[in-house]
C-alpha cells in the first residue's frame, strides 16, 4: 500500500534530546546526565512532602471531582498565583488590571501568550543571548520575528551588560523583550537589582513590552519575594508586562504540566478586553487546563501551614544547589584545573554555563560518559555529593587534553 505519509522529512537533531537520548542509550552504570533541567536527589526526581500531604487531602476530599474546567482555568489557583509573583499588596491586583489563565506549565504559558501578542501586537520578539533553546521554536511558531540582544560574555562568563543595554535601546517601539525573571537558563547569570532598574528604564522609555519567563521563583536565592523583585519593579510603574509562570520546578511538579499566564494591563477595561481574547486563544489550543496540578498548588498556596513547609523544602532545594556549586569549584580546583572557575559560584540558580566547548563537551561523554548540551551546560541540581568528584576528574581531563 502506497504511503500519503511517504514524503514526511525527519526532524532535524535536537541538541537537548540528543543528549538526552544518547546518556539513556549508553550502558555504562556510572554514566552522568547533566543535560535535563529537574532538579533530582541521587539521580531521583525528588516528590516534596508537602506535595505528597495535599495529594493525600485532595484523594480524601469527597468534593473533588474530575469534571472540565474553565477554559481560563482554577479560579482559586489564578488568583493565588498572580498573588505569587506580584505580591500581597499589588495595586495591579487591587486594580483588577490583571488578566490570569491556568495553563500548561511555563511551556505551555509561553505559547499561549505569544499566539495572543502574534494576533494583537507588533510581531517582533527579542530573546536574550543566549536563551532557553525552546524559546525560538516557541515565539517562531507562534508567527512572531525573533531577534537577539546581547546578554551573556563568554569572556567574563557574566553578564554583558553595556551590551544588553545597547541593543535594548536600539530595538523598535512596541516591540516584545523577553526577560528571565531570575537564575536565567542556561547562563545562570542574572543581573542585580541595581541593572534591573536601568533595563526597565531602557525598556519602558523605548516603549517595549516585557515578556517574564517565570519559571524558577525560589530556585534562585531561595526566596520566593526576592526572586520577583526584578518582575514586580516593572508592575510597580504601572505598565503592562507579560508574566509565564511555572511551577515545574519550585513544587516539583514537572509532570503534572502547571503553570499560568498573567498579563498585567493598564487598566480593568484593557484587562477585561484582554481575557476575552485570550480565551479565543486557549479554547481551539486544548480547551480546558487539566485539574491535578492545579488543585494541589491551590491546596499548598491557600494552606498557611503547607505554604510555609513549601518555603523550607524549597529552601532546602536551593541551599543544596548552592552547596554543590561550592563543592564542584573546591573539587576543580583541588586539581589544578586551569582558568578562573570561579563563576561556578557567581552564577545562579539550577544550571551552569561552565565555558567548556562543543569538542570538549563531546569528548566527556565519550570518555567519561558524562553528558551535557553541547554550550557546556550543567544542571548543577543534577550533581550529588558522590557525583562532583567524577565531573570535576572529567573536566580537569578535558581542560587539559582538548583545546
Amino acid at each position: 500500500m502506497s504511503s500519503i505519509l511517504s514524503n514526511v522529512l525527519p526532524a532535524p537533531e535536537d541538541p537537548v534530546l540528543s543528549v538526552i537520548f544518547a546518556c539513556r542509550d549508553d550502558p555504562c552504570p556510572v554514566k552522568l546526565n547533566l543535560s535535563a533541567g529537574a532538579y533530582r536527589t541521587e539521580g531521583n526526581p525528588l516528590v516534596l512532602e508537602v506535595v505528597r500531604r495535599a495529594e493525600r487531602q485532595l484523594a480524601n476530599a469527597l468534593s473533588c471531582d474530575k469534571g472540565y474546567l474553565p477554559i481560563d482555568g482554577l479560579a482559586d489557583f489564578n488568583k493565588l498565583s498572580a498573588k505569587l509573583i506580584l505580591g500581597d499588596d499589588s495595586p495591579a491586583m487591587e486594580e483588577k488590571r490583571v488578566v490570569t489563565i491556568q495553563c500548561l506549565s511555563g511551556t505551555g504559558s509561553l505559547r499561549v501568550g505569544a499566539e495572543f501578542l502574534a494576533k494583537h501586537h507588533q510581531r517582533v520578539v527579542f530573546v536574550p543571548n543566549p536563551t532557553w533553546g525552546n524559546h525560538l521554536s516557541i515565539f517562531t511558531l507562534a508567527g512572531l520575528s525573533v531577534e537577539y540582544f546581547r546578554y551573556y560574555d563568554p569572556q567574563t562568563r557574566g553578564l554583558d551588560f553595556k551590551g544588553m543595554l545597547e541593543d535594548l535601546g536600539a530595538a523598535p517601539s512596541g516591540a516584545i523583550v523577553v526577560l528571565q525573571a531570575c537564575a536565567h537558563n542556561p547562563t545562570g547569570v542574572d543581573p542585580t537589582l541595581e541593572q534591573w532598574e536601568q533595563i526597565r528604564l531602557i525598556v519602558r522609555s523605548r516603549g517595549l513590552l516585557p515578556f517574564f519567563d517565570n519559571a524558577y521563583q525560589g530556585f534562585a536565592s531561595g526566596n520566593l519575594d526576592s526572586d520577583a523583585q526584578s518582575v514586580r519593579m516593572f508592575v510597580a510603574d504601572g505598565g503592562e508586562c507579560l508574566i509565564a509562570q511555572s511551577f515545574g520546578k519550585n513544587m516539583g511538579l514537572y509532570g503534572e504540566r502547571i503553570g499560568a499566564l498573567t498579563i498585567v494591563c493598564t487598566s480593568q477595561d484593557v484587562a477585561r478586553k484582554v481575557h476575552s481574547q485570550v480565551l479565543l486563544v486557549v479554547r481551539p489550543m486544548y480547551l480546558s487546563p487539566p485539574i491535578h496540578g492545579a488543585s494541589i498548588v491551590t491546596t499548598i498556596l491557600k494552606n498557611s501551614d503547607m505554604y510555609k513547609d513549601w518555603t523550607i523544602e524549597l529552601k532546602g532545594m536551593t541551599d543544596r544547589i548552592i552547596n554543590m556549586r561550592q563543592q564542584l569549584y573546591e573539587a576543580i580546583q583541588a586539581r589544578g584545573t586551569p582558568g578562573d572557575w570561579s563563576h561556578i559560584i557567581k552564577q545562579i540558580g539550577m544550571f551552569s554555563f561552565t565555558g567548556l566547548n562543543e569538542m570538549q563537551v563531546r569528548w566527556l561523554a565519550k570518555e567519561y560518559h558524562i553528558y551535557m548540551t553541547y554550550d557546556g551546560r550543567i544542571s548543577i541540581a543534577s550533581l550529588s555529593s558522590k557525583t562532583v568528584p567524577q565531573l570535576a576528574d572529567a573536566i580537569h581531563a578535558a581542560v587539559t587534553r582538548i583545546a
